[in-house]
C-alpha cells in the first residue's frame, strides 16, 4: 500500500509510541486532527493498525520504503573566508557554544537512529580522521576538493546514497531536523533579506522545486533529503556532466537545481534561528560573542604578542585574496590595519623563511619596505602595516618604471650581505626534482626548452660579476604604490644572486613587454645606454627567470593549487626570451 501523507504520520507516530493519542499525533506532525482521524481510521481499515491501535507486521512494511539510509557530510571545502582561523584547523571542527560543530551534526543524525555516515573530506583531511573510531563514520577522502566545487565531494560518497540526507559540516542547527522515516524529497529554505541576491528557488503550486533565479527570495540552507530514486538520478547527472569545463566550480545543488523539473523535490520552509551557517567570520561572533576569546589558536596569540594587545583587540577581520604561495587577513587593532601573511601548502619545500625574514630586516633599513613589522623565521608567519589607498604598479607609466628600478638597483647596491644565496637554474632543478618524485608528466616540448635554458644559464655566468642582496620576485604585484611613494614588498625569496634576475623578474611577470621593450628599459636602471654585455646578460636572466617560474607553477599545479594564467604567462616569457638570448650570446 502506497501511504499518503497522513498515513505516514499516523503510522510513524505508532511505530515511536505504542498508544499515541491523535491529539499528540496532530501536535507533532503539524496536521488536523481531522486528518489524523481519517488516516488513523484508513490504516485500521488496511491492516497496517490493529483495532487497538499498534503498529502491525504489515504497517512496518508500509513505512519501511520511507526509512532513511544514511548521510553524507561534505566537509572537504578550505572555508578561506574564515581566515585566519580556518588556516589552523576547518570550519567544521571549530568549537562553538562549546561544541564541535561537526561533532554536534553527527550526534544529531545518529539521535534519529541513522547509522551510515560518511563524512567527505579535503583541506586539512587528517583533522578529520579521529571521527571514523569516535563515531564510526566512513571517512571519504577527497583529492578535487581544491580544483572543484562540492559536487565531486557528493560523487565521491555516490555508493552511500539512497534514502540520504545531505549536510554542510559547518551549520549550526538548533532543534534536531534528523528523523528515522522521511515521506519525501525536501530542501530547506530560508528567505533572504530584500536587497540581497540569491540563488531564489522557484516552486509550483504543489510546493515541487522548479529551479532558481538570481534576486531576493528563498534560498537553500540546510539538511537535504533525498530519496533513493532522486538520490541516483542526481548521480546520474553528475556523472554525465562532470567533465564539462562550466561543472568544475557548480555546487552539487546548483546542479540539482539546473534539472529541478526532473525531480519531485519539495521546498520546506525554515524560520531565522533555526539552522545557523557561519561564512563569514563576523557571523559567527554574532552567534558567539565569545568565541574570539575562547577559541584555540596560535595565530591569534601571534598577533596579541606582536601588537601587545588582547584578543577583544582585534576586529573588522576580512580575508584577502589568496597570493600565488600564501594565504593572507586584514584586521584591525587599537585603530590601525594591517596584514597577516600565513604560509600556504607546499611553500616549506621551496622557500627559506630565515632568508626571509633577514632581507625583510634590511629592506626596512634600507627604506625599501615600511610595512614590515615581524616574521616568524621558523614558522613562516608575518605581520605587515597595511596601507590604505595604494594603487596598481603601471608598467606603462615612465615614471614609476623609474622609480621601481632605482628601488631595486638601491638593494643591488648595498653592503647588506644574506647568509644565504638564491640561483635560478639551480632553484628549477631542484623543483624538477620535486615533480620526478611524484611523475609529474611533462609538456612535449619541455626537454628542449629545458636543455636551452641549461646552455644560456652556463653563458650567463661568464658576464654575472659579485652576487648582491636581491628580491628575487621583483614584478608589478609587489611594488606597493601610494601617490608618489613606493615600496617593494614580498621578500620570499630575497637572497644574494645575480643582480640582473631582478630585472628579469620585472619583465618575465606580467610585463607585456616585448624583447626590444624590455631592451629599452634598461636605460632606466642604469641611467645610461647598457652596454652589449648587460643586454645579452638581462635578456638571459629574463627567459632563465621565465623558465623557474613555468617550472614553479607546474609544481604548484601537482600539489592542488593551480595559479591560472601565470602558467602561460612564464612559459611564453621563457620561450621568447631564451630564444633571443641564443642569438645574442
Amino acid at each position: 500500500m502506497k501511504l499518503d501523507r497522513y498515513q505516514f504520520e499516523v503510522l510513524l507516530a505508532h511505530l515511536a509510541d505504542e498508544a499515541p493519542t491523535q491529539r499528540d499525533i496532530a501536535d507533532g506532525s503539524g496536521i488536523s486532527l481531522g486528518s489524523v482521524n481519517k488516516a488513523s481510521k484508513a490504516c485500521k481499515e488496511a491492516g497496517l493498525l490493529a483495532d487497538d491501535g499498534a503498529i502491525t507486521e504489515a504497517g512496518r512494511t508500509a513505512l519501511a520504503p520511507y526509512k532513511v539510509d544514511s548521510a553524507v557530510i561534505l566537509a572537504a571545502g578550505a572555508a578561506s573566508r574564515m581566515a585566519p582561523l580556518s588556516f589552523e584547523k576547518p570550519k567544521a571542527l571549530f568549537e562553538v557554544q562549546g561544541e564541535i560543530l561537526i561533532e554536534r551534526l553527527i550526534g544529531q543524525i545518529k539521535a534519529a537512529g541513522i547509522e551510515d555516515i560518511s563524512v567527505v573530506v579535503g583541506h586539512m583531511k587528517e583533522s578529520f580522521f579521529y571521527l571514523g573510531d569516535k563515531f564510526n563514520v566512513n571517512i571519504i577522502s577527497s583529492r578535487d576538493y581544491a580544483n572543484r566545487n562540492n559536487h565531486s565531494s557528493l560523487f565521491l560518497a555516490r555508493e552511500h546514497l539512497n534514502n540520504s540526507y545531505i549536510c554542510a559540516s559547518d551549520q549550526y542547527i538548533v532543534e534536531n531536523p534528523f528523523r528515522p522515516y522521511v515521506f519525501e524529497a525536501y530542501m530547506p529554505m530560508f528567505k533572504s533579506k530584500p536587497e540581497s541576491r540569491v540563488r531564489a528557488i522557484t516552486w509550483d503550486k504543489k510546493n515541487i522545486i522548479t529551479g532558481m533565479e538570481r534576486r531576493a527570495g528563498w534560498y537553500p540552507r540546510g539538511p537535504v533529503y533525498l530519496d533513493a530514486a532522486s538520490s541516483h538520478k542526481l548521480m546520474s547527472i553528475i556523472e554525465e556532466e562532470y567533465d564539462y569545463h562550466e561543472t568544475k566550480r557548480k555546487l552539487w545543488d546548483t546542479i540539482f537545481l539546473e534539472h529541478a523539473g526532473e525531480f519531485a523535490v519539495r521546498a520546506k520552509k525554515y524560520q531565522p534561528g533555526e539552522i545557523y551557517e557561519f561564512d563569514q567570520l563576523q557571523d559567527l561572533l554574532a552567534f558567539d560573542r565569545d568565541f574570539l576569546i575562547n577559541v584555540d589558536s596560535a595565530i591569534l596569540d601571534n598577533i596579541c604578542k606582536t601588537l601587545d594587545c588582547k584578543r577583544a583587540d582585534i576586529t573588522q577581520v576580512v580575508p584577502l585574496k589568496a597570493g600565488l604561495t600564501n594565504l593572507s587577513v586584514l584586521f584591525s587593532c587599537k585603530g590601525e590595519r594591517y596584514v597577516y601573511r600565513h604560509p600556504g601548502a607546499g611553500t616549506d619545500e621551496i622557500i627559506n623563511r630565515q632568508a626571509e625574514t633577514f632581507a625583510l630586516n634590511a629592506a626596512k633599513r634600507l627604506g625599501l619596505d615600511d610595512t614590515f613589522l615581524y616574521e616568524n623565521a621558523e614558522e613562516g608567519w608575518k605581520i605587515s602595516r597595511f596601507i590604505e589607498g595604494c594603487t596598481d604598479f603601471d608598467y606603462r607609466n615612465t615614471k614609476q618604471v623609474k622609480q621601481a628600478l632605482q628601488l631595486i638597483k638601491r638593494l643591488h647596491g648595498c653592503d647588506e650581505v644574506s647568509p644565504w644565496s638564491f640561483d635560478f637554474y639551480e632553484a628549477t632543478l631542484d623543483i624538477l626534482r620535486l615533480l620526478a618524485e611524484i611523475s609529474y608528466p611533462l609538456p612535449r616540448d619541455f626537454a628542449e626548452l629545458k636543455a636551452d635554458a641549461g646552455a644560456i644559464a652556463e653563458a650567463m655566468k661568464q658576464d654575472q660579476g659579485q652576487p648582491c642582496l636581491c628580491h628575487n620576485d621583483f614584478y608589478g604585484p609587489n611594488l606597493l604604490v601610494h601617490g608618489d611613494d613606493m615600496w617593494v614588498i614580498d621578500w620570499e625569496y630575497a637572497a644574494m644572486g645575480d643582480w640582473a634576475c631582478d630585472l628579469g623578474n620585472f619583465v618575465a611577470q606580467g610585463s607585456g613587454y616585448s624583447v626590444e621593450e624590455a631592451i629599452a628599459m634598461l636605460d632606466l636602471y642604469f641611467d645610461r645606454k647598457p652596454s652589449e654585455t648587460e643586454v645579452r646578460h638581462c635578456v638571459a636572466a629574463v627567459g632563465i627567470v621565465g623558465f623557474c617560474w613555468y617550472v614553479w607553477a607546474m609544481y604548484k599545479e601537482a600539489m592542488g593549487n593551480p595559479v591560472g594564467e601565470w602558467l602561460y604567462t612564464w612559459y611564453k616569457a621563457a620561450k621568447s626570451f631564451i630564444a633571443a638570448a641564443k642569438e645574442l650570446y
